[in-house]
């Protein structure tokens, strides 16, 4: 048995519903990360996601690449997506319990690296429980140290774009390498699909294609824990 946690990153697109509604319908709570401006767009249907059992976590309001921010300009890109959950919470009467926050595009920050994960600590987020993911890298860049919530693997879908070149086929072909250089069994996994419409016109239900792809491969996903 392969246990993973299920991540969806940049809600809330048009296609963020259904992907809750297989969700669902596979039994599965997963944590999405939210783009601020785009909740504020499509408010009821991440309400949607809340109100079906899903975690909604800090994606930053405007997606921007942390490095290139002041200190100044990078809190308030949390704190503008903060606010938003914060009211989405109450509008869900559910009780915000977990504060969660993902950088874009990977982006920690670089020489502010420090700084925000200190913020991140300071202001009370937590992470995902990482405590049993034994993957070569997650030791290798002291990932264990940081108070983000990062990945093991992104499948890395959103690179099927019209003329890209990248198929079904690619991430098919990532999830298995990826899976066939496990050397611990017991290892516990963090996967990171995308809710994106830009996907969704180029292969429909996407997401349905890839989750069964992991299942089929012995992948268990697992309630969210956080440490």
């Amino acid at each position: 048995m392969i246990k993973a946690y299920l991540t969806i990153d940049d809600i809330t697109s048009k296609n963020t519903k259904a992907i809750v509604d297989y969700l669902c319908e596979k039994k599965i709570q997963a944590v999405l990360f939210a783009w601020g401006k785009l909740v504020e767009q499509n408010y009821e249907d991440t309400l949607y996601a809340l109100n079906k059992g899903m975690v909604i976590g800090n994606h930053s309001y405007s997606h921007l690449s942390f490095s290139e921010l002041t200190p100044e300009e990078g809190i308030l890109e949390i704190e503008k997506c903060e606010a938003i959950l914060d009211n989405l919470y109450n509008d869900s009467g559910i009780k915000r319990e977990y504060r969660l926050f993902r950088f874009p595009y990977d982006d920690k920050g670089k020489d502010n690296k420090d700084f925000y994960q200190k913020y991140l600590r300071d202001q009370g987020f937590c992470k995902l429980d990482d405590r049993n993911i034994n993957i070569d890298f997650w030791e290798e860049y002291e990932l264990h140290k940081d108070i983000d919530t990062f990945w093991t693997l992104d499948l890395g879908e959103y690179n099927i774009r019209p003329d890209s070149g990248f198929t079904v086929n690619d991430v098919i072909r990532t999830i298995d390498e990826y899976f066939n250089n496990i050397s611990d069994e017991d290892s516990t996994h963090i996967i990171v699909l995308h809710s994106h419409d830009e996907t969704e016109d180029m292969v429909p239900e996407y997401y349905k294609i890839f989750i069964d792809e992991l299942i089929n491969r012995g992948v268990v996903f697992i309630s969210p824990e956080f440490i």
